[in-house]
């Protein structure tokens, strides 16, 4: 027998679970328990969130009318399952609670590819782990042996030797070109960062990217943005938890002290974002406004002298990221602990030679075990401690609010119209996010206000070690050095060889 996996993507194709069970049953004549045998060692399932809309629950009504067949085989699944959870642990009503696949009216896709699987895995070492001890503690307790971590990747064919030839080229002048398909060869890059011609010529690439990113904004944005400043960057998707609304508060509180302290010496820094929102996100569309609003008021005001541009490319997407990875001074991956399953851009980042200014969630936890904590810049909660307030309460943001006057000035901008003349009301919900409880949402459910000190203080940091150019060469060129694990090749093999069995077959070139 050939050995078949489907690799679920997500819970998005679960109702392959079912499918299969009835081409078995329906079409090929089997019976249920040779079926669900078959079936069980024939899927996997790679859970990529832990956030609650992006796990799929289908109401029963619509699923059953819709696919009449495939929901009377889920609801077999379900009793089975059940029963099975019920013999395990006697008179726990939670459990089935927890883990039925039916319940409360609802089909939850999750546990339907939990319990037709035999592999569950996370996309990074943090997140494995809170999918173990937190999201799916019971199906972990019941069956530890179906769960694994497979941290993410990035290709190092797309995202350095297509989109930074600059860096490629050097690389593979100073080790041969092995790293283009096996990155893990990078390190020998690690003697040339104390090298000062090695520092001088990588930060010679990173000035010629800046410069090829700035006319790419000059053409799309209008905006005149100075290569010699601090390229600050956050590029992901526009969702509340990864927080591009503590990145742009900071920037209002600097802009703030531009105008306000005249002693203020800050390097100049051009803050980019890149960032699209679901269709029907309002609150995430109000940010993006908010960014846009922000960069008209700041890149329009002469008496800060350039200090802060601030940018929002438009459409971001894989041709235009890969101009703005390899122009990137700071990587901005700032999401609130234990929320970013694991993140990819970060390691494109860190493959172009950035430094990692991010709290320690998803994947950024494994850059610092790789690079060192002294060649990032962490701050902020950690997972542990979000947790903990979000079991055991003991935050409250107004307190914040009354007791900083320079984060309550920000606030009181939002709702003041410097940023809206036309319509003072515009940030409203934005403020109403972080200091009021709304129905069953805590206030600053993503703990702006709590990390906004230690972020700002992480930022002066970043401005300070800016200024040590060997400094900054050598931790900016040992994070490229220090990229090979984050290749998409080793995860690859990852999965081909601790999911999937699979033997390596030799290509004759």
């Amino acid at each position: 027998h050939e050995k078949v996996t489907f690799q679920l993507n997500d819970t998005h194709p679960t109702v392959a679970v079912a499918e299969l069970m009835r081409i078995l049953m329906d079409e090929e004549g089997l019976g249920w328990d040779e079926a669900w045998e078959v079936t069980r060692k024939s899927v996997a399932y790679t859970n990529h969130t832990i956030m609650a809309e992006a796990l799929e629950k289908w109401p029963i009504e619509l699923f059953s009318r819709l696919l009449p067949r495939i929901y009377q085989i889920v609801e077999e699944i379900n009793r089975r399952f059940v029963l099975k959870i019920q013999e395990m642990y006697p008179g726990n009503q939670d459990k089935v609670k927890n883990m039925a696949v039916l319940y409360d009216g609802q089909v939850k896709m999750a546990h339907l590819a939990i319990a037709g699987s035999y592999s569950v895995n996370g996309v990074a070492a943090l997140h494995t782990k809170i999918l173990e001890e937190r999201e799916l503690k019971d199906f972990y307790e019941m069956r530890p042996e179906q769960f694994n971590n497979k941290t993410n990747g990035i290709t190092q064919r797309r995202f350095l030797l297509h989109a930074n030839p600059l860096l490629a080229n050097w690389i593979t002048d100073k080790i041969g070109d092995e790293w283009i398909t096996n990155l893990s060869h990078l390190k020998k890059l690690k003697v040339y960062v104390n090298d000062e011609k090695c520092q001088h010529e990588f930060m010679n690439i990173k000035y010629q990217n800046k410069i090829r990113l700035a006319k790419y904004i000059k053409e799309h944005n209008n905006v005149d943005v100075d290569p010699r400043s601090i390229f600050d960057v956050q590029v992901k998707r526009l969702h509340e938890y990864k927080r591009q609304l503590l990145n742009i508060l900071h920037v209002m509180h600097l802009y703030n002290r531009l105008k306000t302290e005249p002693e203020f010496d800050m390097y100049p820094r051009t803050f980019i974002f890149g960032a699209k929102a679901s269709a029907g996100y309002k609150r995430a569309k109000l940010i993006i406004k908010l960014i846009n609003s922000v960069a008209d008021v700041v890149n329009n005001d002469a008496s800060i002298e350039g200090k802060i541009k601030v940018v929002f490319i438009e459409n971001y997407r894989v041709s235009n990221a890969e101009i703005i990875f390899a122009a990137a001074d700071v990587s901005e991956q700032i999401s609130t602990a234990s929320r970013e399953a694991s993140g990819t851009g970060n390691m494109k980042f860190m493959l172009n030679g950035a430094i990692t200014l991010g709290t320690m969630d998803g994947a950024n936890v494994e850059i610092v075990n790789e690079v060192g904590a002294e060649n990032a810049q962490i701050f902020g909660l950690s997972s542990d401690e979000v947790i903990r307030f979000e079991n055991e309460g003991g935050y409250d943001p107004m307190e914040i609010f009354n007791n900083d006057q320079e984060i309550r000035d920000v606030l009181m901008e939002l709702i003041n119209g410097k940023y809206s003349p036309e319509d003072t009301e515009m940030f409203r919900d934005i403020y109403n996010s972080l200091l009021n409880n709304d129905g069953g949402r805590r206030a600053d459910t993503y703990f702006i206000l709590k990390d906004f000190r230690s972020y700002a203080e992480a930022q002066r940091k970043i401005d300070e070690r800016y200024r040590d150019t060997n400094g900054w060469a050598k931790t900016v060129m040992t994070n490229t050095a220090k990229a090979g694990k984050f290749s998409s090749d080793r995860t690859i093999e990852e999965y081909a060889t601790e999911i999937w069995h699979l033997t390596k077959t030799p290509v004759e070139m």
